[in-house]
Order: C-alpha cells, then sequence, then structure tokens
C-alpha cells in the first residue's frame, strides 16, 4: 500500500495528514512513478491555507524527482527505470502517482533526485522571470526579495551572468551572508535598513530598472518606491501574505511604471516551454552559472514541520520531503 499528505480541510500545518491510497495502473498517456524526493514551495502553503483553492480532499506538492515504474497505454516517450522529473503538477506528497508523460522531464546523470526536486519549480521560475517575463542584461539594475531563499539563490546568480547589477533584499541581518554567496553585489537587511532609502542611495537616487517580489503585502508598495522611471515590478509570489490592491494612477505621472502577476506555469504551458526552460536550468547548472546549495530535507510523513520551518522562516535555500 502506498502512502500519501492529504487535506481534507483546509487550515495549519496540521491539516496535512499521513494517509494510505490506492495508486491504480497508468492511464493513455500517463506512466507511474515512485517518487524519490519532493520539493517543498510557498505554493504549498497556499494551497493549504486555501489561499489559492484546491477541490477537497486533495494531495499537495507541485514538483518532484522519481523513477518510472510502469506504462500507460500509448507512452513511447519514456521507459520503465527511467529518471524523471516535473514542476507544476499537483499531486507530489506521495510516495507513488500516476502522471501524464508529456508534463516529465528526463533527469541527466549529473542531476541526482534531491537536487532535481530541490530545484525545478524554483529553477524555472527564475529562468522565466530572468530571461522572459522581463529579460535583464548588462544595462539593468535589479532588486531581487528573499535573496537567500530557494528561488533567490538560483535567480541572482544567473542574474549575475546575464550582466546586471543584483541588489538583494533579505528579512534579517543573518541571512546577509548567504546572498553575497549567491552573488549578491549588495544586500539589504529589511530588520535594519529602509529598503527604499537604501536602494536610492545604491543606485545614485534613480533607482532600480525592475524589481522581483514574492513578498508580497510587506513589501509591494516599498518595490513599486524602488524603480526608475518605466521601471518594472515583477510581483510572483505573497509569503507575507496578499499584495494590497494597486490604483492604476500610483503607476502614472512622471514614473510611468509597469506591473506584472506571471506564474511559471503560463511559462511552461506548452511541451516546447516546458523542455527549453528545464534545459536552460540544467545547462546553467552543468556549467556552474548556478549551484544548488544542499536543501535541508524532512521525511514526507512529517511535511507538517516542514511547513511549519517554511512558514516561521527558519529555512534559507531549498527544502525537500523524502518519502
Amino acid at each position: 500500500m502506498s502512502h500519501a499528505i492529504r487535506v481534507h480541510a483546509v487550515g495549519g500545518p496540521e491539516a496535512l495528514q499521513w494517509e494510505s491510497v490506492d495508486v491504480p495502473a497508468p492511464g493513455a498517456g500517463e506512466v507511474q512513478l515512485e517518487h524519490r524526493a519532493i520539493g517543498l514551495n510557498f505554493i504549498d502553503v497556499y494551497h493549504r491555507t486555501g489561499l489559492y483553492p484546491l477541490p477537497l480532499p486533495f494531495i499537495p506538492g507541485q514538483e518532484a524527482a522519481g523513477v518510472v515504474t510502469a506504462l500507460g497505454p500509448g507512452v513511447t516517450t519514456l521507459k520503465v527505470g527511467q529518471r524523471v522529473a516535473y514542476a507544476g503538477l499537483p499531486g507530489a506528497y506521495s510516495q507513488h502517482r500516476n502522471a501524464p508523460a508529456d508534463r516529465l522531464i528526463a533527469l541527466p546523470d549529473g542531476i541526482d533526485d534531491v537536487t532535481a526536486a530541490a530545484v525545478m519549480l524554483k529553477g524555472m521560475t527564475a529562468e522565466f522571470l530572468l530571461r522572459r517575463c522581463r529579460p535583464v542584461g548588462p544595462c539593468d539594475t535589479l532588486v531581487f526579495h528573499a535573496a537567500a531563499g530557494g528561488v533567490g539563490q538560483l535567480a541572482c546568480p544567473w542574474a549575475k551572468h546575464l550582466g546586471a547589477r543584483v541588489i538583494g533584499v533579505v528579512g534579517s541581518a543573518s541571512k546577509v551572508a548567504l546572498a553575497k554567496a549567491a552573488g549578491c553585489d549588495d544586500v539589504i537587511a529589511l530588520d535594519t535598513e529602509d529598503l527604499v532609502a537604501r536602494v536610492k542611495s545604491l543606485t545614485g537616487g534613480r533607482g532600480a530598472q525592475v524589481v522581483y517580489d514574492s513578498v508580497g503585502k510587506d513589501t509591494l508598495l516599498q518595490s513599486l518606491d524602488c524603480l526608475a522611471p518605466r521601471g518594472t515590478l515583477v510581483s510572483f509570489g505573497q509569503s507575507s501574505g496578499k499584495p494590497p490592491p494597486l490604483e492604476l494612477t500610483q503607476l502614472g505621472g512622471l514614473r510611468s511604471l509597469f506591473v506584472t502577476r506571471p506564474s511559471l506555469f503560463a511559462y511552461i504551458a506548452s511541451r516546447a516551454e516546458l523542455e527549453a526552460s528545464a534545459a536552460a536550468l540544467f545547462d546553467v547548472l552543468a556549467r556552474g552559472v548556478v549551484t544548488a546549495a544542499p536543501p535541508r530535507t524532512f521525511p514526507l510523513e512529517r511535511a507538517a514541520d516542514a511547513h511549519r520551518a517554511l512558514e516561521s522562516r527558519q529555512t534559507t535555500g531549498s527544502v525537500v520531503l523524502r518519502p
């Protein structure tokens, strides 16, 4: 009998229940997977709390790596025993599952299961943010919130590789060294520094061309004030809560600002986009442009403890659940 974490009623970490589940034979176009490592992301918290509602009951999780154990009818692109990973498929908090073959990415030999589970969603998020949502280059100064977090530790060195000047933002002074190690040119600690004043000081009063904000409620309006004229705010998360509403007039006048609320899933919707994003991530990992730091790990059955650690900001980098 296989086991999974299920949510029957939204709420706190205690809503994550360890239960036995039946996994049927894979259907047409599907494969069956044995998970080896499962990535933890803030979107899992949003689903658990009901901020991003899912039909109840559900198995949370969007990202994992594992091995193919069975093929459904019509699957010719994968084989039994092949190592694969995915991001953006609900139901990852499980020992075994069925998944559509066309949403799985074959893993190269140089990337182990734990690393894959730690970087697929976060790394492809970094890829689309920096290369497609608001492409950055040598003429850009960017501000990246949660620079010591899972996405930040991948995105900041990648942005440096693309030629940008990177100002990292962290919640506390204790995380400054991690952000510096991730390649940030400068780091702002929100518990000791004024975000807007410091960004303006670092940019000669002009501001940054782009701010990537995954924090939301606590920082969004400040992020707007960090922008140079015709700058872009990329709001891609809300770890501190739902961002406040914006009046369009806040964007106009001499500043003439742009705001976007992108989703990874919109940027890997097609098979071609998914393959290209994963290939770009694997390339920068192989060349050492970005390095995946060893993640903090929890047993899958202790997913509630992992959520508590993530929500209390006790974690840096990635968190992985082991089945």
